[in-house]
């Protein structure tokens, strides 16, 4: 049976860190929560969802979060044209097929991983590339520009946000809870 692998260790972010340093670790401290709240499970499992009616899944939630991290960081910040990984332009790429979509959860969710993997990398690329948190996004969000800043607040929040939702669904699909 194939399981998702473990995360990578989780590093408590230093309580004396700058700024810079400060953000960059909560974000990547959120980012290997979201792993660890997926490690050990079947593929199947990834794909189950909190309730019937909903689409709400892990594996949706790192599909989801693939996403963002494209849109905010090659999209937003770097400027770049950059089609979405998961969804089209004109679906709701908040969790829209998630569920049973017909694929073949054994193959799709390490493609699935890989993915989100390769994108948090390349999110991680474009900020090294700013000197400072003050620096302006090369894109626009609803026709503003938004400072390297803000893109790290935001994306600790989504995170957090959706790591509340992979704490229940974790708790919900095997009983495993903790932080």
């Amino acid at each position: 049976m194939t399981v998702v692998p473990p995360a990578p260790t989780r590093v408590v972010p230093p309580s004396s860190d700058g700024e810079r340093a400060a953000l960059a670790a909560w974000l990547d401290f959120h980012r290997v929560t979201l792993l660890t709240k997926c490690a050990g499970l079947t593929p199947e499992q990834l794909g189950e969802r909190a309730i019937p009616e909903s689409a709400l899944s892990l594996r949706g939630l790192l599909r989801h979060l693939t996403d963002v991290e494209r849109y905010w960081f090659t999209r937003v910040v770097a400027g770049r044209d950059a089609p979405t990984v998961h969804w089209t332009e004109e679906e709701d790429a908040e969790f829209t097929g998630v569920g049973a979509d017909g694929d073949d959860p054994a193959t799709a969710v390490p493609a699935e991983l890989a993915a989100f993997t390769a994108e948090v990398e390349a999110s991680r690329a474009v900020a090294a590339g700013h000197g400072s948190l003050d620096d302006l996004s090369a894109g626009l969000r609803y026709g503003e520009q938004v400072t390297l800043r803000w893109v790290y607040l935001h994306m600790i929040e989504e995170y957090a946000r959706h790591n509340g939702h992979a704490d229940l669904l974790r708790e919900r699909i095997d009983g495993a809870t903790g932080w």
